[in-house]
């Protein structure tokens, strides 16, 4: 495997772009506000680092809901601002010097995190902590925080800013996702810089998954997220006020409730829009519900194919259809014009040196547009992670390397090495013009925007880094996004039409009762 590592890969992770998305802007330890505004709030996304065989442009698609989201609870006579690391704007905020610092903590970025806390901390604001690592280690995360929330931070913003105002405030607030969700505001978008991303339409319809994987971060212990749903309505109506073309659907599993995502999928068709989101495999055992994702303006979606091999598919608790089913599957969403976005996970029990070569393989047969690879990845307060401890097969305990890009664990037949370097060939072929040729549409017309896509989305890096430092992703990306809509406009008509003739046929097929 050795030898298929070669040096395009090399040469970009030496590259200076690559080394501005490996590190953090530097603190300024000097700097000493000249007084705290009381009343006033920033939200925090840290900087994490970059996988330099993936694409950057995966890092501003579309805004991140959880901190605009608590924004929009944020009582009127407070003021609050949001900052994201990762757009490459130097360092944060630092006038006005904010009374109150939110700050989002996943466990790769957990060390940045810290960082930022101590920062704003010494110089007197009030710092609260809140994500999925507070959730899976609240004892890691309490020292560096003057108050944690574990939960629902929708629920919990506005009673923190409450109890900060009252001199009240304590060092822990919990809350479970049990309220009912579509009475929560929609997320404050008018805080984000439109500029910087490829949409801010980041949307959200339902709540958690029906799948606990094990090796998932919905499985960590503690994390109570019963699957929950949104009107509707609501959702077509933020989609429609928010004015941009396209929407990305950041839910877990968008289709864990086929009947839910049918009434969504109506209340959606009218807008003339384009959206992406992640569903299960399984959603394929509504091919008229995949058909109807397909005429409300769904392009693309994500899924978690995870594995070619049953037995870890099994392992994993993961429920889905047979490995031998797949291609039949992807074929459902390919009939109605959704590109497939493949994400799979390198490492279990039993993949053995053939599995690079053999995921690849499948990805291409069945033509899937685009595809993620990940490390399989042990995740503090998973299954996963007990299990490997438990082996005493867990490498290390530095977070910074839980990103699924590095081995974090010893597998059972395959080496460290041999793992590392498979993954990085992967995404190397993956990226390769040979394999991005064989994976093109068997439709003629959509072959030229799927190969703009490939080209610019996938091989792009140094110019990803571009438009990101220089605010102008939305800039250069929209013609395209408009140009994908209207395309899509275009292909729903014919697909209408052949729905409509479908049933027809159908119905003259039908023998009356009486005869």
């Amino acid at each position: 495997m050795k030898s298929f590592i070669s040096s395009p890969f090399k040469s970009e992770i030496n590259s200076g772009s690559y080394a501005m998305t490996r590190t953090a802007p530097v603190l300024d330890n000097t700097f000493y506000h000249k007084g705290i505004i009381h009343r006033t709030a920033l939200l925090l996304n840290p900087f994490y680092p970059k996988d330099p065989h993936s694409s950057f442009g995966k890092h501003v698609l579309t805004p991140s809901l959880a901190l605009t989201s608590f924004a929009a609870t944020t009582p009127a006579h407070w003021t609050v601002s949001y900052w994201d690391e990762n757009l490459l704007k130097g360092h944060p905020p630092k006038e006005p010097f904010p009374e109150v610092v939110g700050i989002t903590v996943h466990l790769t970025f957990a060390r940045r995190a810290f960082e930022l806390a101590r920062w704003y901390r010494q110089r007197g604001s009030k710092v609260i902590l809140g994500g999925l690592h507070v959730i899976s280690c609240p004892e890691e995360c309490a020292p560096h925080a003057d108050a944690l929330a574990i939960g629902d931070g929708v629920q919990l913003w506005p009673l923190i800013l409450n109890d900060v105002e009252t001199g009240r405030l304590r060092s822990r607030y919990e809350s479970a996702y049990e309220s009912d969700y579509s009475l929560d505001p929609a997320p404050r978008r008018s805080l984000i810089d439109p500029h910087s991303f490829l949409t801010t339409t980041s949307l959200i319809a339902t709540r958690g998954c029906h799948n606990r994987c094990e090796f998932c971060y919905l499985s960590t212990a503690g994390l109570k997220m019963p699957y929950r749903t949104r009107d509707p309505q609501l959702i077509a109506k933020e989609f429609a006020d928010n004015g941009q073309p396209y929407g990305v659907f950041i839910d877990n599993n968008l289709g864990s409730q086929p009947e839910y995502l049918r009434r969504l999928c109506r209340e959606l068709r009218p807008l003339g829009k384009i959206w992406s989101a992640a569903v299960s495999l399984d959603i394929t055992d509504h091919p008229d519900i995949v058909r109807e994702m397909a005429l409300s303006g769904c392009t693309g979606v994500f899924i978690g194919f995870e594995s070619l091999s049953d037995e870890n598919i099994s392992d994993a608790r993961k429920h889905s259809p047979r490995i031998a089913d797949y291609a039949r599957r992807v074929r459902i969403f390919h009939d109605v014009g959704i590109q497939v976005n493949g994400s799979f996970v390198l490492g279990f029990d039993h993949d053995r040196a053939d599995v690079f070569e053999r995921t690849t393989q499948w990805i291409e047969s069945n033509r899937l547009e685009c595809a993620t690879f990940h490390i399989l990845t042990p995740y503090p307060a998973t299954p996963l992670f007990r299990k490997l401890d438990t082996e005493g097969r867990l490498l290390h305990k530095n977070w910074d390397l839980y990103d699924t890009a590095h081995v974090v664990f010893r597998p059972k037949h395959l080496s460290v090495e041999e793992l590392a370097q498979g993954y990085a060939w992967c995404y190397q072929r993956l990226f390769s013009h040979r394999s991005i040729w064989l994976r093109r549409p068997t439709e003629t017309r959509a072959v030229l925007p799927y190969l703009a896509m490939s080209y610019l989305y996938k091989k792009s890096n140094f110019f990803w880094h571009f438009l990101i430092r220089h605010n102008l992703t939305a800039t250069v990306w929209r013609p395209l996004v408009e140009w994908t809509r209207w395309r899509h406009v275009c292909f729903r008509k014919r697909l209408e039409l052949q729905t409509q003739k479908t049933s027809r046929r159908r119905v003259s097929q039908v023998v009356p009762a009486g005869v």
